[in-house]
């Protein structure tokens, strides 16, 4: 029941996530932060199988740094992009990650982007974009109130409705999310969304 989703705005560009970790009927915890900063400039969000997602997330991350340690510059969003979705299609043939993911980021000369990219190695350059069950929701919500010019704080308010109409119509539908926004100034958490906390077990 993940619901992953994003939109670019006027010079930003902003992905939400779900936090439950849920396997079967089991809810394992509700701040997994499935939001993965790759570099300064750059988010990804995924949703999908959790060993995969962790994994493949953390294998980007990891090999973006490794491009910026080479060789002094930071991949563009673009190249990111186009790199993951290299990476996934090569996994295609061999051993599949079961995992989608938003790519958000924001270049100097370029400004905000934001990237589809599916577990069968689809990639689309997007305004707006979305994942697991509660995409149903979001799409429908961003398709009405969508605009390229829009502030953060038009965005964060349709981000919210998002939300709220997740929460109301998904029969199952995760408590808790966390909004991530990437611009001129880096990418960063921007806030949490929360309905439930995990609640502190003592040391018996």
């Amino acid at each position: 029941m993940e619901s992953v989703f994003g939109l670019v705005g006027k010079d930003f560009a902003i992905v939400a996530a779900d936090t439950s970790a849920v396997h079967s009927i089991l809810v394992h915890k509700t701040n997994e932060d499935k939001i993965m900063v790759l570099d300064s400039h750059k988010l990804m969000g995924a949703s999908g199988e959790t060993g995969d997602r962790v994994q493949f997330t953390e294998y980007i991350q990891k090999n973006v740094a490794l491009y910026q340690f080479r060789n002094g510059i930071p991949l563009t969003t673009a190249a990111a992009a186009n790199f993951t979705r290299g990476e996934l299609a090569t996994a295609l043939r061999k051993n599949p990650y079961m995992v989608n993911i938003i790519l958000g980021g924001y270049d100097k000369d370029v400004g905000p982007s934001l990237y589809f990219l599916d577990y069968i190695a689809s990639l689309h350059k997007v305004d707006k974009a979305a994942f697991g069950y509660g995409s149903y929701f979001a799409l429908a919500m961003m398709d009405r109130h969508y605009r390229q010019d829009m502030t953060v704080e038009e965005a964060i308010e349709l981000v919210d409705k998002c939300i709220l109409e997740i929460r109301t119509r998904l029969v199952v539908a995760p408590p808790n999310f966390v909004i991530k926004i990437v611009d001129k100034d880096g990418a960063r958490i921007h806030a949490w969304r929360e309905s439930i906390k995990d609640s502190h077990v003592p040391a018996a």
